[in-house]
Formats: structure tokens, sequence, C-alpha cells
């Protein structure tokens, strides 16, 4: 065994089924008197239910969180915040909600504690990715890492089988590349592996069957493990090109990571030979990009990104985008390698390296 660094993040997580009913627990525990709670709209009664549920330690309720986290938005909500005298934030939802939070955890130091209700696993973070003047910025900041973490596999039994399915595809994203990240290390392969078992295992399931306690359970497990990996270690192509496609063509999180997964793996397989071996294993597949584009397809996912609003003349941009700020990759970033591989994920093609 080489050797290796691995740092924990000191995030609190409570895990199981109907674990909301700790959340007033939490708050004290964490000495807070005056928590907004944060969503988005579609998740606005949510949040009510809540507050009502936490009496007067809740100030009051912002659900404005939308995708990309526009800096925008959360200068809006940072000014809802401070009428409130908050002394802490409560986030409540997916991908979006989070980064809302984290956004506001990262210019007031506010506490956090987020209930996660999709896979989107950005709760394990200290990373944030906001958008300013059509570009997405990614930040880091001991700030930005939630205080709690509390999963409730009951919050998750309402998704749809098309939601369940993008998160999870964007969580199994965290694991793959932190298989060949440049920090990797024997703890987070384990944990990157048995996160892309428990998701790849459970959202055929979950797709059968919404309501599949078991498989819910795993999928959240896995979501969990899979978000920890990208909390840990560095990422790579696959995200960079996901926050460029995302920032510069408004297209939605969940659903891009579906469409380039693949073809990012694709074009990192020649040089990420044990990262490969590993995915053959846990996919029983000789192929593990295409065994993924394969299974996004078999359970409805969106694969190309002509079909999320990219268009064609944008490829150029997003080549050019993906080149301008280095950043680490087992394979060098060669223009026209990127380009058809972007090209690919545009027109839904199967990958190929």
């Amino acid at each position: 065994m080489r050797d290796f660094i691995y740092t924990a993040k000191p995030a609190r997580v409570r895990f199981g089924q109907g674990t909301l009913a700790e959340l007033a627990g939490e708050i004290e525990r964490l000495s807070l008197k005056h928590v907004v709670i944060l969503s988005t709209v579609g998740q606005r009664s949510m949040a009510a239910d809540i507050a009502e549920r936490l009496g007067s330690v809740c100030a009051g309720t912002f659900s404005g969180a939308v995708m990309h986290t526009p800096v925008t938005v959360t200068e809006e909500a940072m000014a809802v915040v401070a009428g409130m005298k908050a002394d802490g934030l409560i986030s409540v939802g997916g991908g979006s909600t989070i980064g809302l939070g984290k956004a506001i955890a990262l210019r007031t130091d506010l506490p956090q504690i987020v209930v996660p209700t999709t896979y989107a696993g950005s709760e394990m973070t200290a990373i944030l990715g906001e958008t300013q003047d059509g570009a997405k910025v990614t930040k880091s900041s001991p700030r930005i890492l939630p205080e709690v973490v509390l999963y409730d596999v009951e919050l998750t039994m309402g998704l749809s089988a098309a939601v369940s399915v993008t998160s999870g595809f964007n969580a199994i994203a965290h694991a793959v590349e932190a298989l060949y990240a440049q920090e990797a290390n024997p703890i987070v392969r384990t944990l990157a592996l048995d996160g892309i078992r428990a998701l790849t295992g459970s959202l055929p399931a979950l797709v059968a069957k919404t309501d599949d306690v078991h498989a819910r359970t795993e999928a959240l497990y896995g979501a969990w493990l899979c978000g920890t990996c990208l909390g840990a270690v560095g990422m790579a192509l696959h995200h960079k090109l996901c926050h460029v496609l995302g920032g510069t063509f408004d297209l939605p999180h969940a659903e891009t990571h579906c469409a380039v997964l693949p073809h990012a793996l694709a074009y990192n397989a020649p040089f990420a030979p044990e990262a490969i071996l590993d995915l053959k294993r846990t996919l029983g597949n000789p192929d593990p990009a295409r065994h993924l584009f394969d299974l996004a397809g078999e359970l409805g996912a969106p694969r190309a990104l002509r079909d999320l609003g990219m268009p064609y003349e944008g490829i150029d941009e997003a080549v050019s985008r993906a080149l301008a700020n280095p950043y680490w990759n087992p394979r060098p970033l060669e223009a026209r390698a990127l380009r058809l591989t972007i090209e690919r994920a545009w027109a839904g093609d199967s990958p190929a390296s």
C-alpha cells in the first residue's frame, strides 16, 4: 500500500428514518436561538411545516433558492437573514438550497444544519459553486462545511423516479472521480466503491417502485458516501465540465451530470487503470463508461446535452472555458479530444475513449 494522507471533515451526521424529529435537539446542541429555514419555492410547504414544528426558535423562512447559486439570490437571502437577526441556518432540500446555505455561511460564518431531500451529496463538502455574470466559480473554505447533516430516509420517499435517478447519478459522479483524484487514498476508495454499489443497485429498484423503503435507504446511504468522497478529495474533468456547462448555458445541474459522466470517464479511462479495474469489479462490466451510459438510458435519465438546452455552437465556448483555468486531471486536457468528448455528450452518443 502506498503512502497517503486522509483529512476527515469535522461534520456531525445523523442517519436513519424519522430523524427529522431530532432537528430541535441539534439546534439546541449548537446553542442556536433564531434560525432561518432555507428552501426552494417547490419545497416551501416543507419549510413551513418544519418552521411550525420548531416554534419560536424559528425566526422565519426564505424560499428563493435556485440552481447554480446566483450571487444575486445570495445577496437577497442575506438581507432577509440579517433582518431576522438569525444566528443559524437550516437548509432543507437538494443542491440548490444547500448551495445557498453555504454561500451565506461563507460570508457570515453562521452555523448550518442541512436536511437533504435528494441524493446530491454537496452537504458533505466545504466546496461552493456560485454563479455570477454567466460564470460558475468554485470556492473552498472551512466556513462552507455544514456543522450538522441530518439524513432522514422518510423525506426522500416522495421523490419522483426522475429526480431520484438524476440526483443519484450526480452522487455517483463524485465517487467515480474520487477513484482517480490526485489525493486518492484507500479510505476514499472504499467509500467510493460502496457508494457506487449502493446507488447503482438501488436506483433501478426505485424506478420500479418509488416507495421501496430498503431501496430508499440504500440510495441515501450511497449518496452520503459519495458526498463524503466529494468533500475529501479534489475532483477532475467531469466536475469542471459540469460547472462550465451549467454556469455558461444555465443547464439543470443533476441532469448535466447524467449526460457528461460516461464521456468524462471514457476520456480519462486510459490514464486511470486502477480506477477502471475497481469499477469493472463493482459494476460487473468490462466497460464502466458504457455501463453507466446504458444504465442512465434504462432508467430514463437524459443522455444528451442538446436535450437540456445546450446549443451546438456552444461546444467551442465550453472547450475554451474548460481549458482556461488549469486544474488537475489524470489525462492531459487536449482541445481536440475534449471537443470530441463534449460533442458526443451533446449528441447523446455512446462514450468513446
